[in-house]
């Protein structure tokens, strides 16, 4: 638990300057940022304005995925659209129910848009803006107010409302007012009906992307001062493949620690490193990614045992060999690495993972499996993600 609120909070201070949490916490929007890169896609800031309306504190979200604001009222479409969205790295605009921390329902526009690192055009961060739909009421002849929403449901009542009166004022008039009551009060321990809809106004769509602007400017001005650039758009670098968020978070449920290379660029660098990965070496993900694995050897790292791992990439073949690595504060520890090709949907080599295994605590945390099992898991669920991911992509292409 230790390890991932580390993560989350690194999230945040390893991107940007120490300022911008005070920067984005003036903002008055309600909104939240999340890490795709982060197993299970954990907000790791959510602004005031967000935890006011919302009813939570900070401890009560931070870490959270956001499905937790969901409830029974919450169109399952919707839901899969977003995490559409999610999948192909873009933004999107719908209009949801989510509830607050006291289980009241409420439509709301979500604005959602990713944060791209200008470094290798990698989405790092997902802004999700939340603006409450205002319902517009309207007076019907000087009694009572209807929601526009709703006006088609009370019509009836307010017809016969006016023929009352007009015939015997005061009691029928009370009965009427009785049952308006009573519809509202039914209506607000019913909640939001799934089949209800709200349509945003053009107001409040242009306040979820005026909001959205002003954070996206909060974002790139205070990732400036660390020389690790963010945009709101994508940027296509020479030389640098991209990386899917949606793949990230399924890679994200494996434990084990290992690291996903791709040998179509240059110096096959590592593409993806597991959260175990960094708490075996030490290193940051911002220190890894884009690097060649070799920086993890050291004078007394056996030159055979790098030979054999070249020779089964260059042959496209699985090896297992016992190395000496090294961490980031130098400390030397015998590595039991496995390679294997990583083949996508059409048979093609898409990656090579390398699943790394402290030979002093192989026999720990095994659940009664032997070390090589252990490695093969890895393998086989990482073959799983990069196959239903391209897979994935031909459907919706298609």
């Amino acid at each position: 638990m230790e390890s991932e609120l580390g993560l989350i909070e690194q999230s945040i201070n390893s991107r940007y300057s120490l300022w911008v949490l005070e920067a984005l916490n003036e903002l008055p929007e309600s909104f939240t940022v999340t890490d795709p890169c982060i197993s299970g896609q954990p907000i790791v800031f959510a602004s005031k304005g967000f935890l006011k309306m919302m009813g939570y504190s900070k401890s009560e979200v931070i870490g959270k995925n956001g499905r937790i604001f969901q409830g029974p009222g919450t169109c399952r479409r919707s839901v899969m659209e977003i995490r559409e969205a999610i999948r192909e790295e873009r933004g999107v605009q719908i209009n949801l129910v989510n509830y607050r921390r006291d289980g009241t329902p409420f439509w709301m526009l979500f604005h959602m848009c990713p944060v791209f690192s200008k470094e290798d055009g990698r989405v790092i961060h997902f802004v999700g803006v939340q603006v409450p739909i205002l319902r517009k009421p309207r007076r019907r002849n000087g009694v009572g107010l209807v929601y526009e929403d709703e006006s088609r449901m009370i019509e009836s009542v307010y017809g016969s409302c006016r023929r009352e009166v007009c015939s015997d004022a005061m009691v029928d008039l009370g009965r009427a007012l009785s049952l308006e009551c009573a519809l509202d009060d039914d209506a607000d321990h019913r909640g939001v009906q799934i089949e209800d809809t709200c349509e945003a106004s053009e107001l409040e769509k242009r306040r979820a992307v005026s909001a959205m602007n002003n954070i996206l400017s909060v974002l790139t001005y205070y990732s400036e001062s660390t020389g690790r650039l963010v945009c709101g758009k994508r940027c296509s670098l020479t030389g640098l493949g991209l990386f899917s968020s949606s793949l990230n978070i399924s890679l994200g449920r494996i434990k084990q620690s290992f690291v996903l290379t791709d040998p179509h660029l240059p110096d096959m660098p590592i593409v993806y490193a597991s959260e175990a990965f960094f708490k075996l070496t030490g290193y940051a993900r911002h220190e890894v990614l884009g690097r060649n694995c070799r920086f993890l050897s050291g004078e007394d790292t056996d030159s055979s045992a790098i030979y054999r791992v070249k020779e089964s990439v260059q042959n496209e073949k699985a090896c297992t060999v016992r190395i000496l690595n090294y961490r980031k504060d130098k400390s030397s520890f015998w590595n039991l690495l496995h390679i294997s090709p990583i083949r996508n949907a059409t048979g093609k080599i898409a990656y090579f993972v390398g699943v790394q295994m402290e030979e002093a605590c192989k026999n720990q945390d095994g659940h009664g499996l032997s070390p090589e099992m252990r490695q093969l898991s890895a393998v086989g669920a990482v073959r799983i993600a990069v196959r239903s991911l391209s897979m994935g992509a031909g459907t919706s292409k298609s």
